[in-house]
């Protein structure tokens, strides 16, 4: 199923049917409903992309508000496109918006209740899971090198392999991102998909001709969540493109970097 545009207080977002269903606070933030300004207009999660701190204080205060979660309590990510995932556990509450991010990690686990979990997008794909048996849940950031690596299946791997969840219980939601529509790249690409998944990636990949190629980095990441034991039917994706939507979403690629940044947060009761 599609993920849905929802307004959770002050704070346009959107959210996953399945995840709902299952009682999880989550959100995939779009760049609405904040108080930054100028480039990072208006609700900037970045801390580090050069906007005033305050306002991005205040852009998590209405956010965690919206999911009535604890602003102390986050967890981000040091993301580096690589394919870590990392167990996080209170000791790390806080880290990232009130302490420094001592690690790098592009994936994130727990099974520890109040604590929220945060990964940042802006054409990247934010990637929630939750074990609703288990009670255990994940943020996954997942670039085209991480989606190259595998950085769904790992968190899957984890999930199950430190808090022995079933992956048929997994409840997964891809975020809005850059889409097939908009994603060319050079043959880089590509050949990274094709040397991780073989045969099964080409069809994600149309060739649109001067050696260039359109990549669904959407469905290569559903299909890696599959290949780790994730139903299909489990698997709620935003159907909106980042680069096509640049009034809704910051994109990497349409503000050539000069940008603030999307989160999605995810968390247990």
């Amino acid at each position: 199923m599609d993920l849905i545009d929802v307004t959770l207080g002050q704070v346009p977002v959107q959210t996953s049917h399945r995840l709902t269903a299952a009682d999880v606070p989550h959100a995939f933030t779009t760049r609405l409903g904040g108080v930054s300004e100028g480039i990072y207009a208006s609700l900037n999660l970045g801390k580090g992309r050069g906007d005033d701190l305050q306002n991005v204080r205040e852009n998590y205060r209405r956010v965690c508000a919206a999911l009535e979660v604890d602003i102390t309590k986050m967890v981000f990510s040091n993301q580096v496109h690589g394919d870590v995932v990392r167990r996080v556990t209170m000791e790390d509450a806080g880290k990232g918006l009130d302490r420094p991010t001592d690690y790098e990690a592009d994936g994130l686990i727990t099974n520890v209740p109040g604590l929220t979990l945060v990964v940042f997008g802006a054409d990247c794909l934010p990637i929630l899971l939750c074990d609703p048996v288990k009670k255990v849940i994940a943020a996954i950031h997942a670039g085209w090198r991480g989606t190259a690596l595998g950085i769904a299946e790992r968190a899957v791997e984890k999930m199950v392999g430190d808090y022995g969840c079933d992956p048929g219980h997994i409840l997964a939601a891809i975020g809005p991102g850059i889409s097939k529509c908009c994603f060319e790249t050079g043959e880089d690409v590509p050949q990274a998909m094709r040397e991780a998944l073989g045969a099964a990636a080409e069809p994600y990949i149309m060739e649109s001709g001067n050696g260039k190629f359109h990549v669904d980095l959407k469905g290569i990441n559903a299909l890696r969540l599959q290949r780790a034991g994730v139903l299909s039917t489990n698997i709620d994706t935003s159907p909106d493109c980042t680069l096509c939507k640049p009034e809704k979403y910051w994109s990497h690629r349409y503000t050539k970097g000069q940008r603030g940044s999307q989160a999605a947060l995810i968390s247990l009761k």
